[in-house]
């Protein structure tokens, strides 16, 4: 018998890529079971189905670093429960990261693809289900977006949960409207502003180093989960003179169009992964 669970839940997170860089990703998570019934009459209880495979995805991958152990960009160090670790990317720059290891989740796999990342968690999940289940499968799939989106990760030290891990992040889709009438251009120009984009605080800003188009940003704070740092190329990144909230994400950019296009209405929607995020308004 075949059981299945269509869009269980979603989980946001980030992922290391040789060319992209540190990537903010939103995925929809859809399970399925085979087995035998049981004695009554099923494969497995669906409430059974649903906690177990949401406690483990919000546990084991939403709001971390998802990083392929077995590429041969990556370096990792260990010094107790603080994992340090550098990522070379194909321009010649690297990006390190240092957190607890909650803030991680070291993927046995080559590269970070929605298959790699779906076989891997089945492989963590081995025996967790009732013994009438034979098999899980597991899949992931996108958000089907028809305008302008962008992949963005941050880090909110002030956060009580999750997101105060330093590089976590989202696929987000994006309205813009002036005075009142969509703007398609504005969307797209936001959407490729910040393309695979780290969004930075910039009192969290430790330093820089290097030149030209070399130039290194560092980043470093304490939060209640521990220390995180951060290390990455200036052209892959923004500085906010604010916290990356989604709140003050939709409030930046509503504030910067405003002073771009003076005595209009600006309207923006932000959406911080699927089906949430926040409006903000703007005129000048």
């Amino acid at each position: 018998m075949h059981l299945f669970v269509d869009s269980l839940t979603n989980v946001d997170f980030s992922y290391l890529h040789h060319a992209r860089g540190i990537v903010g990703e939103t995925w929809l998570a859809n399970a399925a079971l085979d087995g035998a019934l049981d004695h009554q009459g099923m494969v497995c209880d669906f409430g059974i189905v649903k906690k177990t495979l949401r406690n483990w995805l919000d546990d084991e991958l939403d709001h971390r670093l998802l990083v392929p152990t077995q590429s041969p960009h990556i370096a990792i160090k260990r010094d107790g429960d603080q994992l340090n670790l550098e990522w070379a990317l194909a321009d010649g720059t690297a990006i390190a990261v240092g957190g607890p290891s909650q803030a991680f989740a070291l993927v046995e796999a080559e590269s970070i693809t929605a298959e790699s990342v779906a076989r891997w968690c089945v492989t963590q999940l081995d025996g967790v289900f009732p013994t009438s289940v034979d098999q899980l499968t597991l899949g992931f799939s996108n958000e089907q977006i028809d305008s302008p989106f962008y992949h963005y990760s941050h880090g909110l030290k002030k956060h009580d949960g999750n997101c105060q891990r330093i590089a976590h992040g989202h696929r987000s889709r994006i309205r813009i409207d002036v005075d009142g009438q969509r703007s398609s251009e504005l969307e797209r120009l936001w959407a490729e502003r910040w393309e695979d984009i780290y969004l930075g605080t910039r009192e969290d800003l430790a330093g820089e180093s290097g030149e030209g188009d070399k130039v290194q940003l560092h980043f470093a704070y304490q939060a209640r989960q521990g220390a995180f740092t951060l290390s990455i190329p200036a052209s892959r990144c923004e500085i906010l003179d604010c916290d990356t909230t989604v709140e003050q994400l939709a409030q930046t950019i509503a504030d910067t169009l405003a002073k771009e296009n003076t005595g209009k209405d600006i309207t923006v929607r932000a959406y911080e992964g699927i089906g949430k995020g926040a409006v903000a308004s703007a005129r000048r």
